[in-house]
């Protein structure tokens, strides 16, 4: 028995390396490529969710923002589910400190108005309630 085990190691190291390449340790395979889901698909609404809610934290205005269009959404499939999420987003008129974010509504003055074309990429793993802003580009529009 304790002359398999070397020979089993040996066997299981060479069919790892053979069967699916090497791969770096903490990079994610991808097992599907980047692919158009609807919007209404309600991971794409978790990850729009999560992304809106880390784009106002980090936001240094002390009004939220909120997205008035979604112009892209895609899944990609790694070790999580990565959502694209292409959006046009717009100034409320809610105060950050009010807590209020679902029902704000755009700024109507237009010295007011302040408009963003951004780009989210957000990992969810729904298995294990987890999410993870990975990219985030906005350009004023």
């Amino acid at each position: 028995m304790a002359r398999l085990r070397p020979c089993l190691l040996l066997l299981m190291a060479t069919v790892a390396l053979t069967s699916g390449g090497v791969q770096a340790w903490g990079s994610s395979k991808v097992v599907r490529d980047f692919q158009d889901i609807p919007e209404s698909y309600v991971y794409v609404q978790q990850a729009l969710w999560f992304a809106m809610k880390e784009f106002n934290k980090a936001s240094k205005d002390k009004y939220t923002f909120k997205v008035t269009q979604i112009l892209k959404s895609q899944e990609q499939v790694t070790d999580s589910l990565d959502y694209f999420l292409e959006v046009k987003i717009a100034r409320t008129m809610c105060k950050k400190t009010s807590g209020e974010n679902e029902n704000c509504i755009v700024q109507q003055d237009p010295q007011m108005q302040k408009m963003f074309h951004c780009t989210f990429i957000v990992a969810s793993k729904p298995w294990n309630f987890e999410l993870t802003l990975l990219k985030k580009e906005c350009q004023p529009v």
